[in-house]
């Protein structure tokens, strides 16, 4: 095969590779690699492009005739993306080079596996401290309750009550954790059963009445009423409202008041039909700006010694996240602080 059947084979490449000479210099570079390095990278040292040792080490060995070498690489894109790669040196033959040797680097984009393999470390670590806490209070107590309060009663009912709660605790958190997970499987498939938005948010607020009530906060229900139906999972739809009601209870009841507002969209740009756009807002203290784009990250707290007094597991707006995009549907939050929280959810209609 000539150099410029070469050349054609790695333009059409559906991965960025590129062709570097024995004088280490970058012979052919296709439009996948240019995204990468720039197509000013032709004819230029691979070195000024690629400054990494591990990389440099690769390269050598292949010039060498050594055996082909894989190295995991981070790099940055010309417009600032960054991305993992995982790059295969091999050193090309004299008749592929046409006499010219060098050697063809393919690099493979292991960005989405290496965020995964990063998430589940991070969802694993998350869950033993969660589950940790909790655990370690329990076998302090029962340590406590066979020796010093064994015969203390009023020891005994105060431990026995705190134990109930961090039981409770982790009876939560494994419930929002197997939610989740049913969620995540389920999330490609669109739910199609006709759903009463009103039914399912007049079904919330009188079940968390007792909570308002009990937080001295008033619940007014507000926009359009009668049928409102969406496609949907009535059960998941119960699960958003109830999150985001009893949070507004919980952190933004200072206020005296949670609003949960419907409205009619005859169009939304994004989901491009008609939809029913509902808000959760309250008059807490609000939310400082650098904490929104976090808050659907699973276990992610603003005030972590706050939400673990108020019973919460870090995991309700993931949740929620989650079961709107089985929806189809959007989700917006709006906080700044000393003014409180806005949470949409906007559902298609069909």
């Amino acid at each position: 095969m000539s150099a410029p059947n070469l050349t054609a084979m790695i333009e059409i490449l559906p991965h960025a590779v590129l062709q570097i000479g024995a004088d280490e210099r970058i012979l052919a570079i296709n439009p996948k690699a240019q995204q990468i390095f720039g197509a000013h990278a032709l004819g230029r040292p691979y070195v000024t492009i690629l400054r990494q040792p591990d990389f440099g080490t690769a390269v050598d060995r292949a010039l060498g005739g050594e055996q082909p070498d894989r190295v995991r690489l981070r790099l940055s894109s010309r417009d600032g993306a960054q991305s993992v790669q995982l790059a295969s040196v091999v050193a090309l033959s004299p008749e592929l080079s046409q006499g010219k040797g060098g050697v063809l680097v393919s690099f493979e984009d292991i960005t989405a596996l290496e965020t995964a393999v990063e998430m589940r470390r991070d969802f694993v670590a998350n869950v033993s401290h969660e589950l940790r806490t909790p655990l370690t209070a329990l076998m302090g107590f029962i340590e406590t309750l066979r020796s010093a309060a064994r015969d203390d009663p009023k020891a005994r009912d105060r431990f026995l009550s705190i134990m109930e709660r961090e039981a409770a605790r982790m009876n939560r958190l494994v419930g929002d954790l197997l939610s989740l997970s049913r969620v995540e499987g389920d999330e490609r498939m669109r739910p199609t059963a006709s759903v009463d938005i009103s039914a399912v948010l007049r079904s919330v607020m009188q079940t968390l009445e007792h909570n308002a009530q009990a937080a001295s906060v008033t619940l007014i229900r507000e926009g359009e009423n009668g049928v409102l139906s969406v496609p949907g999972d009535c059960d998941q739809l119960t699960q958003v409202f109830t999150n985001l009601i009893e949070n507004a209870i919980k952190y933004g009841g200072q206020g005296g008041e949670v609003r949960i507002s419907v409205s009619r969209m005859a169009t939304e740009p994004v989901l491009r039909g008609p939809a029913l756009r509902i808000e959760v807002s309250d008059r807490g203290e609000g939310i400082a700006p650098q904490h929104l784009p976090r808050l659907t990250e699973r276990f992610y707290r603003v005030d972590t010694h706050r939400a673990r007094e108020q019973g919460g597991t870090g995991l309700g707006l993931a949740i929620v996240k989650h079961i709107v995009a089985r929806h189809r549907g959007r989700m917006r939050i709006e906080s700044k602080p000393g003014e409180g929280s806005r949470f949409t959810i906007i559902l298609p209609e069909t």
